[in-house]
């Protein structure tokens, strides 16, 4: 199959989806009124509320909630075939994650900026918001724990991204001050912001950066952990203005040329796809790809994690009520088209189906390498962007769409600290420093807890991403159609998806726990019954409240 007719179709599917399903879905389920003001003029604080530019607040989106994950979900579950992981990646970007994120900011913004957890306490009571948040900050902390090994280790394997990666940094702070301060005109400040991340990526190949191999008693891989927790700890501190919206917002415009480099490869070489359409000759030991693919692609088709994003910090940025379709729904079709790069390149980016199988022999094989692999041989095909560059474009890439995550992940989570302070009457945790420390402690504990020296424990903890994270959307979709169905609105549009996906995240969930019995692995054993009993617990009394709704509006 030709790689460039998989791509062109997906994309207009997509469209199609932001165009038609989401206008619908606007007007006549969520019924978006500018006349409403938002948290972010209602409460404005200069720091965690504040009215933002929809393309501004776009980029903030869609890079918080775009990090490795839409590309390592997709890169590894491509073992299946590439049909599968094509359909579910399109299908669940129109139908269930556009959906999602736009009616989880929608519902956050009418219930003044809450995050999803305070939001079910309000609509469900105290015992759901205390089952939801710790559903909540254990996502939190496998995101974190997770991408800071993953940047970790993409720096170590590409020193080219090291200078690139870094620098951004810098630009995203400059790009602040010169709109938010010197009220720059925002085109301009854009494409110069654009070409000197460019040009930090063309400085990146001709001055690679390489820490010693060990450094204050630590692996390099540590030492570059440490870093990003240490940055990612001052920058959840500053007013969202200051770094993380210019910093997400530059990146997405990097971020989506070099979605257009790729895509326009593609076009240009049209790639054969060599993997197969459905893979019947699987490693051994690969799991049933029922349940499994649709929590192994959790980003790139519907994400909870993207819930935490919507009413963490988009919602209290959104200037008027009808960006929420352009910043939610558009989001979600922005992390769909790299899904759907993903698994164009990891499997349309090798030569035959031989060498694919080389790179894919056994479950888990792929991911980020074979994405940078296969991409960069696809950009050299098509655009003659020599071999190095291009892997450095895509290193890049990936990096800094985890490193955006990492910086909201860890916000999010100071705000789950400062939640439980406000909940349980705790004055210390109230403090954003405190509640900063404590969680990039505990990030830092699994780390190195888990996985010794070398902070690997977040790789550890992987496995029960997907499962967590599929939950987290249903449990949301459930929220949201409570309140629909209050507001005497159709619910159908979200009791379907959040259906399908509690089914499919319960049955991997039980399918874990096995697998990790037999494996003798406690930790996970421990946090996957954790979750499993507070999902069933947040199901029986949401089915309960959604019942007695039904009853009471249906007639």
């Amino acid at each position: 199959m030709n790689s460039a007719i998989v791509l062109l179709l997906g994309i207009l599917a997509m469209l199609a989806g932001y165009f038609f399903y989401s206008k619908f879905f606007a007007k006549h389920i969520l019924g978006l009124d500018n006349s409403i003001p938002t948290p972010a003029h209602s409460m404005k604080d200069g720091v965690d509320y504040v009215p933002t530019n929809k393309y501004v607040l776009w980029g903030h989106h869609f890079t918080s909630v775009a990090g490795a994950a839409p590309i390592i979900g997709p890169a590894i579950a491509v073992i299946w075939g590439w049909v599968p992981a094509v359909l579910w990646v399109v299908l669940g970007t129109i139908f269930m994650a556009g959906i999602h994120d736009m009616s989880a900011v929608w519902a956050s913004m009418r219930n003044k900026g809450q995050s999803i957890g305070s939001i079910a306490g309000s609509v469900m009571g105290g015992r759901v918001r205390t089952l939801m948040m710790v559903v909540i900050f254990l996502l939190l902390l496998m995101v974190n724990a997770v991408f800071g090994v993953v940047i970790a280790n993409m720096m170590i394997k590409t020193p080219t991204a090291v200078i690139p990666v870094w620098g951004a940094l810098v630009v995203a702070f400059i790009i602040g001050q010169c709109i938010y301060r010197f009220k720059m005109n925002l085109v301009l400040v854009s494409t110069v912001g654009v070409i000197a991340l460019y040009a930090l990526i063309y400085i990146g190949t001709l001055v690679p950066v390489v820490l010693p191999e060990t450094m204050f008693g630590l692996p390099d891989n540590a030492v570059w952990i440490i870093f990003l927790f240490i940055y990612a700890a001052v920058a959840s501190l500053l007013p969202v203005w200051m770094l993380l919206q210019p910093r997400d917002y530059i990146n997405g415009l990097q971020l989506f040329v070099g979605l257009i480099l790729l895509f326009g490869a593609i076009l240009v070489a049209t790639p054969d796809i060599v993997a197969p359409a459905l893979n019947h000759n699987l490693p051994a030991d690969t799991p049933s790809i029922m349940p499994l693919l649709f929590v192994t692609i959790a980003c790139g088709a519907i994400s909870g994690f993207h819930g935490l994003v919507s009413t963490g910090t988009t919602s209290k940025q959104i200037d008027k009520e009808e960006d929420v379709r352009f910043v939610g729904y558009f989001g979600a079709v922005g992390e769909g088209l790299l899904a759907l790069g993903a698994v164009l390149a990891t499997t349309a980016g090798f030569a035959t189906l031989a060498e694919w199988e080389g790179i894919y022999q056994k479950f888990g094989d792929g991911s980020i390498g074979a994405f940078i692999d296969g991409g960069a041989t696809i950009l050299n095909n098509g655009m003659g962007i020599e071999i190095v560059l291009s892997q450095t474009i895509l290193t890049v890439m990936a990096a800094l769409f985890a490193g955006t995550t990492m910086d909201t992940g860890v916000r999010l989570q100071r705000y789950i600290f400062q939640e439980f302070g406000e909940v349980y009457n705790l004055p210390a945790l109230k403090k954003g420093v405190v509640a900063t420390l404590l969680a990039v402690g505990t990030c830092l504990l699994i780390a190195f807890g888990a996985g010794g020296i070398d902070g690997s424990g977040g790789m550890i903890i992987w496995p029960l991403f997907g499962t967590t994270n599929q939950l987290m959307a249903a449990l949301t979709l459930m929220i949201v159609t409570v309140i629909l169905l209050r507001k005497g609105k159709t619910v159908w549009y979200t009791l379907a998806p959040l259906t399908f996906l509690l089914l499919m995240a319960v049955f991997a969930l039980i399918l874990q726990l096995k697998s990790f019995y037999l494996e003798g692995n406690w930790l996970l054993i421990v946090m996957d019954i954790i979750i499993l009993i507070a999902t069933i617990m947040v199901t029986f009394e949401s089915f309960s409240v959604l019942r007695r709704e039904w009853k009471q509006h249906r007639g």
